[in-house]
Parts: structure tokens; sequence; C-alpha cells
């Protein structure tokens, strides 16, 4: 073996199994069971969606915590993560499905407020750079509910303020963005996220998206008509703008989220790529010869802004061979080639069971690891 080889696992979790941080900690332990002084460097990453504060922790950046409103307005510990002056919000933290209780859904009501305190937080901690993670929502509200917590309002005929969640924009009659935070104009606000639908129509947040939140084909219909009525009516408070952003890419991600967002100036970037800047991946990269990356599922989704794709991307440019780990392998080997990957190797390839693979994630990655270490390390 080569001495100087040194491996960067880069790995998002595999949903419902393990952590970014558990994937890293398993393949290196399954690598060195092969090689015992290889030099590993383990960078967890995410793409904006649930984890992404957790992968800048892992990082080095502060965890902070905060008690904010959860989609249906009960208090919930949120957190966020802080270095330097840049600040990784994650919108699931405060307004994701895991915050519903379990076989629960309010796909009219559930509100983005809480995402907008953990914002204000952010501020108030004094960051300048602000990278709003946004995925897993259980929300459909178009960001309403953030703006109302950083200080918009919008108000019904009678002048009372609209009920929470998308259902409620039906009742909009004005909107007041005047007393919206004033940090916010000189803050950096980048939007991190792996969708590009825009608010509404077939490809938009309610229609895409909705059947995920509990949104029955009505409910789809009724989300779609206020979101679209929300943008009208914001319209005629904030120009012709604010068309345009509900039409713009990134607008309906995370139930539209991304729409509020785009209104508060946030410029749209794929998740993956804004969260490789944040965590340090290029110089990492640098250090490297043999990159890992994966996630829990390999398939057609990957391919579309997900992390291990970004991470590939990366290492290609860079000229570093790189592999993958996963659960379940959905793709054929010409399209992991031309994503990069050189090779997958998922948990099924050592255990056909996958209800094994599930419940005992953790070892048989090992053994994967182990695998990689044989083909590729000797």
């Amino acid at each position: 073996m080569n001495e100087t080889r040194r491996v960067l696992i880069a790995a998002d979790k595999f949903k419902g199994s393990l952590t970014a941080v558990q994937v890293a900690e398993r393949v290196t332990a399954g690598l060195r069971r092969v090689v015992p002084d290889l030099t590993v460097e383990a960078l967890p990453v995410a793409d904006g969606g649930d984890g992404t504060v957790d992968a800048a922790v892992a990082a080095g950046f502060e965890r902070r915590e905060v008690r904010v409103a959860g989609p249906l307005g009960e208090e919930v510990t949120a957190a966020f993560a802080l270095r330097d002056g840049t600040a990784v919000v994650e919108m699931a933290e405060a307004s994701g499905l895991q915050r519903l209780p379990a076989g629960v859904f309010a796909p009219l009501t559930a509100s983005t407020y809480g995402s907008g305190e953990l914002l204000r937080a952010a501020l108030d901690a004094g960051a300048r750079t602000i990278v709003f993670g946004v995925g897993g929502s259980a929300t459909t509200d178009g960001g309403a509910g953030m703006l109302s917590a950083l200080g918009a309002r919008f108000l019904t005929e009678e002048g009372d303020p609209v009920s929470p969640g998308g259902g409620g924009l039906a009742d909009l009659a004005r909107a007041d963005l005047s007393g919206l935070d004033p940090r916010l104009s000189s803050v950096e606000l980048v939007l991190a996220s792996d969708v590009d639908n825009p608010l509404t129509g077939p490809k938009g947040a309610p229609a895409v998206y909705g059947p995920q939140k509990g949104a029955t084909p009505d409910d789809v219909e009724t989300l779609d008509a206020a979101l679209a009525h929300f943008a009208k009516v914001l319209e005629a408070e904030a120009g012709p703008r604010a068309a345009q952003y509900a039409a713009s890419p990134g607008a309906g991600a995370a139930g539209g989220i991304g729409y509020g967002a785009l209104l508060l100036g946030a410029r749209f970037r794929p998740g993956i790529e804004v969260m490789l800047d944040v965590l340090g991946f290029a110089p990492a990269l640098e250090r490297a010869s043999l990159v890992i990356t994966g996630e829990g599922s390999l398939d057609e989704q990957t391919l579309h802004g997900k992390a291990p794709a970004g991470v590939a991307a990366a290492a290609r440019a860079a000229g570093r061979q790189v592999v993958a780990v996963c659960g379940r392998l959905a793709l054929p080997t010409e399209a992991l080639l031309r994503a990069g990957i050189a090779q997958a190797y998922p948990l099924t390839s050592v255990e056909p069971d996958v209800a094994r693979c599930i419940a005992d994630a953790g070892p048989i990655l090992e053994r994967v690891a182990a695998r990689i270490a044989e083909d590729h390390l000797n």
C-alpha cells in the first residue's frame, strides 16, 4: 500500500438508521480493521435538510439552543450552529415533520413561525452570514409564519392576523412588511436547498410536496390557490419582485419557505454546494487521496443535488477517486460513473436481508468499509 494514502469520509446520514457522524465513525472503524494505521479525516455532510446543523457542529461550529414555536405552535427546543459570524440555521429544527406527533399531519395549519424565531436568534447571536437550510418541512405556508416572527404582518379584511398555516392565507387582505427586523438588510442570507421548484403550479410546493405532509388532493388545491393569493397580495405591498420570486427556482422549497426567504433578500444556492463551502471541504479534499461518500439510498434523487452527488462532483474536479457507501443501491453502474462515483458498496452486498441492514446498520457498515479497504487501500 502507498503509505501516503489518506481517506476523507464525506457522507450524509442513513435516514432512520445512522447519523452522518455515526456513518463516519463506522466507516473509519471498518477501514482500520484492514489498515490499522490509516489516516482518516471525517467531514460529515448535509444538503440543507435535516442533519445540517449536526454536520456543522461536527465540523467545529458551536451548537446554540433556543426555545421556539413548533409547527403546531407548541414550544420546542431547536438548535442552530455558529462560528466566526456565520450561522447555520435548519428550518426542520423548528418546523420539520419530525416535530409533529407520530401519525399527525397538519398540511393546512402547520406554521413556519418557529423558523423565523430561529433566524432572529441567529441575528441576536451576531451572525453576519446566515446559511438557511430548508427541507423536511411539515409546512406549506409560503414562509408567512417565518416572516411574521421577523416582524411582518398579514391581516384579514377585518384587520385581524390571518390564521397560521397555508390554509389561512386564503383570508389574507393586506400585507405589511414595514416592521421586518432591520438587521436583515445588513446580513448575507443564503437559501440552501436541494430543490428548485417554484412556489405554485404543477411543479409548485403544494402539488409536489404537499402529499408528503398529509395533504389530500383537495388540500393541495386549497394550498396552491392560497399561496398564489399570498404572492398576489405581496405584489401590492412589495412590487413586481414578489411575483418574480414566486416563479424563481427554490421558491417552492420546504413548503414555500424559500419564497419567504427570497423576499428577505436571500440568495438561492444548491444546499450541498453551500455546505461544502461552509464545512471546509476544499482543503480537506486537497489532503485526501480517496473520498468515501454516501447516504441511505443511492437512487435517482441522489443525482439531483443530494450530498453524495455534490461531493463526487467536487472530488472528480480535483482528480480524486470516489467510492460510496449506502443502505440501498438503485442506480446502474453507468449512472454512478457519470456522477463521478467509481464504485458503490451497499449494505445489502454483505447482508441481503434488508430488515437486518436497517436494524444493524452500524456493524454491517463496518464490514462494508473493510471491503473498501481491501479493494482500494491494499
